[in-house]
């Protein structure tokens, strides 16, 4: 895609900012979509339910809604970058800097933390979802012993996902492959270092520049100079890509979770019913 003056826009002052996002627009405009939408309202519920299941339909329709919303988040940001290396393409460093800053580094720094985001709260849904269906496996001795919501992890959600068997199985596996170690080497572990150390930069930037190292066969600690180079948005849009397609299985995983655990609440139910 040809672009009239984006080698010229500096991003310096309100002119040039609006110019350079007219630019970015035209570019999005011209991309054709890639990723999916996950959608809303898949599940259906019996249209009466016992009190008891109450909470499980409400965080149910919560949990479900607000997923959709993060990956659709993280589906359009990849559009977003993909739109903005478009433009960038070309900038000479000042241009390029002044784009990152007023436009790129938000959206980015966003983007890459997402698949974090969106693994903790498959993991939330799954292990509050599975705790209230638990109830159908058996009532009597169920015990409302699920931790605060603070302290859950995959942990948590694997002992009381446990007895749904190959469906949690596969919801873990899936989940559990969001933001892995490839993801974290190749983005410089961004969100630990983002929140608690100096992340790599968008775009233009090194940082890291003295790093405290350790000796593994003497133990002794040196520092290493260097620094790390910025992260470039076509390495960044592949990363996310590729966790795109992995937030779609655990999706799918988890719907297929909720599925089964709707048909056993189904029948819970029915068998009340049909005993009073």
């Amino acid at each position: 895609m040809m672009m009239s003056d984006t080698s010229a826009i500096a991003g310096n002052g309100v002119e040039e900012d609006v110019r350079l996002y007219r630019a970015y627009r035209e570019a999005r405009a011209a991309l054709p979509f890639s990723g999916r939408y996950t959608p809303y309202r898949w599940y259906t519920l019996p249209d009466k339910l016992s009190m008891v299941w109450m909470a499980y339909a409400q965080m149910l329709g919560e949990f479900s809604t607000e997923l959709a919303n993060t990956l659709n988040d993280l589906t359009n940001h990849v559009q977003r970058l993909q739109a903005w290396a478009i433009v960038i393409e070309g900038m000479d460093d000042d241009a390029k800097m002044a784009a990152t800053h007023e436009f790129i580094d938000v959206l980015a720094t966003n983007a890459v933390n997402l698949p974090y985001a969106i693994k903790s709260r498959f993991t939330f849904a799954a292990a509050h979802l599975c705790h209230q269906a638990n109830m159908t496996r058996d009532f009597v001795s169920w015990q409302d012993d699920l931790p605060l919501d603070i302290e859950i992890d995959l942990n948590t959600s694997g002992i009381y996902g446990r007895g749904w068997g190959k469906t949690y199985i596969r919801f873990k596996r899936t989940v559990e492959a969001i933001g892995a170690k490839a993801f974290r080497d190749a983005t410089g572990d961004f969100r630990n270092a983002y929140n608690h150390r100096f992340s790599p930069r968008f775009v233009i930037g090194m940082t890291g520049m003295v790093t405290r190292m350790r000796n593994e066969e003497t133990g002794r600690f040196y520092y290493g100079f260097g620094g790390r180079e910025p992260l470039a948005l076509p390495d960044v849009i592949g990363l996310l890509t590729a966790e795109c397609q992995l937030c779609y299985m655990a999706f799918e995983a988890l719907q297929a979770l909720v599925e089964e655990q709707i048909g056993a609440i189904t029948a819970f139910d029915a068998a009340a019913n049909s005993s009073s």
